[in-house]
Formats: C-alpha cells, structure tokens, sequence
C-alpha cells in the first residue's frame, strides 16, 4: 500500500503526491511511468528510480546503490510488478552510486544493454579503477593543498575503494545518449538533457508527451544538488558548470511533473530553477567576506559548515568549499596563491 506524506510547505514547488510507493512497490504517476523507491545508508535514505513501460516490457531508469537489501527489493518489483515482461533497457542519469550502483547487475540479469551519456559511463569505470598507488598520491596531494591536516588526510585512506564497494562494475560496452537526442520509449519519445556541475554529462529525459521531466539529482524539489570539486579534476569550476546548465531547462512548460531522484515529485519548474541558479548567492558572499585574509579550502569549510562532519559529509563539505573558492577565482574576486607548504590560499581581491 502506498505510505501517506506530508511533504514540508514551498512557496517554490506544488507536490503532486501526498503518498510514496512503499519498498518493493510501485506508484504511477503518469500514464506509464511508475515511482519506486531504494534505501540509502547516508543521512539522506532514499533514492527514487522510475520504470517505464514499453510496449510489452520495460524500461529501468537508475538503479540503486549495490547493497543485498536493494538487490532484494528490485527481486520483488521484479516478482510483483514486471509480471515476468523484460527489461527493455536500463538507463542511468550518472554514475554516482546511489544510480548506478547495480546497473551491471540489472544488464547482465536481463541480457540487456546500459544507456548512459558516454562520459558518466566511462567515470563509472575510471572511479571502479582507481585502486593504484599513483591515485592515491595524487588525491593525498589535491586534499593536502585544500588544508588538511595529518587526522583529516588519513580519511583519504579510509575511502580508498568507496565507490567499488558501492558500484558493480558496470557493463564494459554503453549506448551513449546525447544532449538534444531522443530515445523512443513505448511509441513516445524522450529528449535527452544534459546538466553539468553535479556530475560530468548527467542525462535527463523529457517527455513533451506526457509533460514530465527525469530530473535526476540535477533539479531537486527541497535540497540542492551537491556541486563539488574533485581530485580527479583539480583546476575545475563545477559551479559556474552548474549554473551555466540550469537555463537549459527553462524553456519546458511551467507545469513540467518534475521526477526528481529525491524528495517529491513536483510542480514548478521555473519557480525551482530560479532558487537554485540564486541558492549559492549567500555562500559565495560568505566566502568572499572570509577571504579578506588568505584562506584555505579547509578554512572555508568550517566557514559554511558548523555542525560536526563524519568522513563521508566532511569530502562533500570540502568539495563544495572548494567550488565555490574557484567560482570566485574564475570570475576574478579572489586569487590563489601558494605557501611554503605547498597549501593553496585565496585570498579577495581589493
């Protein structure tokens, strides 16, 4: 049965369900397209995926983290709710975890083939692969100039392996999906939007024909998507990528269903897109009034971050303080400089 919610009051967003699908269930929420949810064992304990029909079988899109309690809610959706159909296609917005976690799995069950954009595809592989030596000097390295300390740098370690842990490799082959390019799902067809920022070539599908967009982690109804600076990437700027995405999507109709990959689905689109493209502002003023000395990266962290961090929160938390450092630096507000010790320093300038 579904389980009533209360979703919190929006001056923003209009929800369109007061009820979810429980674990192992479903919910239509347009003629088609079905709602069901996964565990997350993070502070945010859910991720929405969505099956769409076509034609006498299926289409999955994302997958869940790789974990048995997950694999033994999709055996039930698979029981319950396919009726023995195929799976059409698996489809994945972007490689994080809690998306493409069992994406190897669900292709190789069904003997079918992973639709993803080729660069989400190709991260997928390269996060699975970073087991070496030489990838751990260089994390050590980006987080050491960031400020760590000797107690911090030793959580660089703890994570080696995260992502495999999480993630099933994924299928060594894709069907690359390309901003702007459609993909025909039970006779309808469903545009393909890239967003950048969050992640490097997230894919969301839009269907003019049914009015509803798959958001992803892109346009989320109540949080921000997380926007990070990685090792992997250390000179770049994910923030001015993500804000630089979001008019994207601003011409879709005002009444867009919005399927996010947390939270609610919801209404209001263009209401939302404007609190995002300004939900950085106060952030950014903050960090520029703090750079009125050199700062460093750990320094801003514990500027926009008060509460007390685990590992996992305390990588997203430095991740996102670096961002925003770079956001200022590329628009000339503060400059980067290097001390003795090789920690880098921004510093506002006058």
């Amino acid at each position: 049965m579904p389980v009533p919610v209360s979703p919190p009051p929006s001056a923003t967003v209009t929800y369109a369900f007061d009820v979810m699908p429980a674990l192992g269930e479903t919910l239509e929420v347009a003629p088609g397209v079905f709602w069901l949810r996964m565990p997350l064992p993070f502070a945010l304990d859910h991720i929405n995926l969505w099956l769409l029909r076509d034609g006498d079988g299926w289409v999955i899109v994302d997958t869940g983290i790789a974990r048995d309690e997950v694999k033994a809610a999709w055996e039930t959706i698979f029981a319950e709710r396919l009726g023995g159909d195929p799976v059409t296609k698996v489809i994945v917005t972007h490689f994080h975890p809690d998306h493409m976690g069992l994406a190897g799995w669900l292709v190789e069950r069904f003997g079918t083939a992973l639709w993803t954009t080729f660069s989400e595809w190709a991260f997928a592989r390269l996060a699975r692969a970073q087991q070496s030596d030489d990838v751990r000097d260089s994390f050590l390295d980006f987080y050491r100039q960031a400020g760590f300390d000797a107690d911090m740098l030793a959580g660089v370690d703890r994570r080696r392996g995260h992502y495999a842990a999480r993630v099933l490799a994924p299928p060594a082959a894709v069907n690359r999906l390309v901003d702007g390019h459609a993909v025909e799902i039970d006779g309808r067809s469903w545009q393909v939007m890239v967003g950048t920022g969050h992640s490097p070539e997230h894919a969301c599908l839009y269907c003019a024909d049914l009015g509803v967009l798959i958001s992803g982690d892109q346009i989320l109804p109540k949080i921000s998507p997380n926007i990070s600076l990685w090792p992997q990437e250390p000179l770049g700027d994910p923030l001015r990528l993500y804000l630089e995405s979001l008019p994207r999507f601003a011409g879709l109709p005002a009444d867009t269903l919005v399927l996010p990959s947390h939270n609610w689905p919801f209404r209001g689109l263009h209401g939302r897109l404007d609190e995002l493209a300004h939900h950085h502002d106060a952030r950014l003023a903050e960090t520029l009034a703090a750079c009125d000395a050199p700062r460093t990266g750990v320094d801003i962290l514990r500027r926009l971050f008060r509460r007390q961090l685990d590992d996992h929160q305390l990588f997203f938390a430095v991740g996102e303080s670096l961002a925003h450092l770079h956001f200022l630096e590329g628009q000339g507000k503060v400059r980067r400089d290097r001390r003795d010790d090789g920690v880098f320093v921004f510093t506002r300038v006058s």
